[in-house]
């Protein structure tokens, strides 16, 4: 099947839309071939505000209506004491919030950016997805992310290059109660490391400490600005430690 064929059989869509890379395609694909669309973007402590920026930007460039909801996850306590499964809680939220509004504003079918790269047995969300009978048209149509990728550059989409984002909940360890304050402290810290031009790295909290993982091309310009990230970073952690096995 193509993206094409799809919304022929799928012509009025909500899409859950997140302002990365696929979701950025599939809003760019359904605001092609779809009659109607909206995009629907869910607001937590788990998202930083970057995220939220790129996607009103996609949004806006692609001239597509996104609606934003708000929801606080962190006083959901099954998702706030963090087991191995929270993306199964989480992404249930999410999308019932989503799919509930969507109903409401006359959408009966939704859309998520999974794509077929995406190992569907690592990922304890998709269940969720599947529960909720949210539909993902990339996956359905075997495009995988270094296609979606080459597609967005054609398409003149910003994200094409974007790297790969997973939530801040994913730097505090399984089982580590999760708190606002936690969450601020790594989006702070990851936001100040972006600033110095690093990019495709994560701030993990170990103890009381942050630990900073990037790209091994990245390792110089983390020593060039030691004295500042320590600097930075103590305001929020007791330690700032560098992984030196690094993000591959």
């Amino acid at each position: 099947m193509k993206l094409i064929d799809f919304f022929k059989e799928h012509p009025r869509v909500a899409v859950a839309f997140s302002g990365g890379v696929d979701s950025a395609y599939l809003l760019h694909a359904a605001k092609q071939y779809a009659k109607e669309v909206r995009a629907y973007y869910v607001k937590s402590a788990f998202q930083p505000q970057f995220e939220l920026d790129d996607a009103r930007r996609i949004a806006k460039e692609l001239a597509v209506q996104m609606t934003t909801l708000y929801l606080d996850v962190v006083s959901d306590e099954t998702i706030a004491s963090n087991p191995s499964n929270r993306c199964y809680y989480c992404k249930k939220r999410i999308f019932e919030t989503i799919k509930e509004q969507a109903k409401a504003d006359g959408f009966a079918v939704l859309l998520d950016g999974t794509n077929a790269s995406d190992d569907v047995d690592d990922r304890p969300g998709m269940k969720a997805l599947h529960e909720l009978s949210v539909l993902s048209p990339l996956r359905l149509c075997g495009l995988t992310k270094a296609e979606i990728r080459r597609l967005s550059q054609e398409a003149g989409l910003f994200t094409w290059a974007k790297p790969a984002y997973a939530c801040l909940a994913t730097r505090i360890p399984v089982g580590e109660q999760i708190t606002e304050e936690k969450l601020k402290a790594t989006e702070a810290a990851e936001s100040y490391l972006s600033s110095l031009g690093l990019n495709d790295f994560r701030v993990r909290l170990m103890g009381n400490a942050a630990k900073i993982q990037v790209p091994a091309a990245q390792i110089g310009k983390v020593i060039e600005n030691r004295e500042s990230i320590i600097a930075e970073l103590k305001r929020y952690y007791s330690a700032v430690l560098l992984d030196l096995e690094t993000r591959e």
